[in-house]
């Protein structure tokens, strides 16, 4: 199976893993409003290659991380519940990796490749 244009990773800073797991929801903006596109969950390599459809219009979108759930699952509690990044996305042909660093306390994310 392809990748989906739009694809995401997690590293779990704290444990130096990979976030297996977690919880994604990706969305739509569509005027003044979000549109859930599709839901997936991290795998064994704290990824989702193909969870996010096979065709991406331009556009706004966010990605939303169950951090709460993945830390609880480990007995742990987190500062940030979930962590929401929207990014913009303008190359229909280009594909899109937002990755996301984690910890308990914060979080990072750049445009990945």
């Amino acid at each position: 199976m392809s990748k989906s244009p739009i694809t995401t990773h997690i590293l779990d800073l704290g444990s130096g893993k990979p976030a297996a797991g977690v919880r994604i929801t990706l969305e739509q903006q569509q005027g003044d409003s979000w549109v859930t596109l599709a839901s997936a969950e991290t795998d064994a390599d704290g990824r989702v290659l193909n969870g996010f459809g096979s065709e991406a219009v331009a556009g706004v979108y966010r990605l939303t991380f169950d951090t709460d759930g993945y830390y609880a699952a480990q007995g742990l509690r987190c500062f940030y519940p979930q962590v929401t990044i929207a990014f913009r996305l303008d190359d229909v042909q280009a594909h899109y990796h937002v990755p996301l660093l984690l910890n308990q306390w914060g979080y990072s994310t750049y445009r990945g490749s």
